[in-house]
């Protein structure tokens, strides 16, 4: 019988690290009056997507969803898609 604590354990899953897309250089500026940058990180049912998906850190995720939530009191952006 071949006993469970001598197999060699592996890694499940090791997944690459995302890079931020607000970080670096030539980066865009996270600005509420920028309507197709925010369209970008909102899902087709109007839901801000989450940052373990965009790779987005977690000071800019904060600064996105305020922009988001701005443009929508502005009108900017729909709250909900049909």
């Amino acid at each position: 019988m071949v006993d469970i604590a001598q197999l060699p354990t592996r890694r499940p899953f090791h997944r690459r690290r995302k890079s931020d897309p607000f970080s670096g250089a030539d980066a865009p500026k996270i600005d509420y009056k920028d309507v197709r940058l925010l369209q970008r990180y909102i899902s087709e049912r109007g839901k801000i997507v989450p940052s373990r998906i965009t790779a987005v850190s977690q000071k800019n995720q904060r600064a996105l969803a305020k922009a988001i939530k701005r443009a929508r009191i502005l009108g900017l952006i729909p709250y909900v898609v049909k």
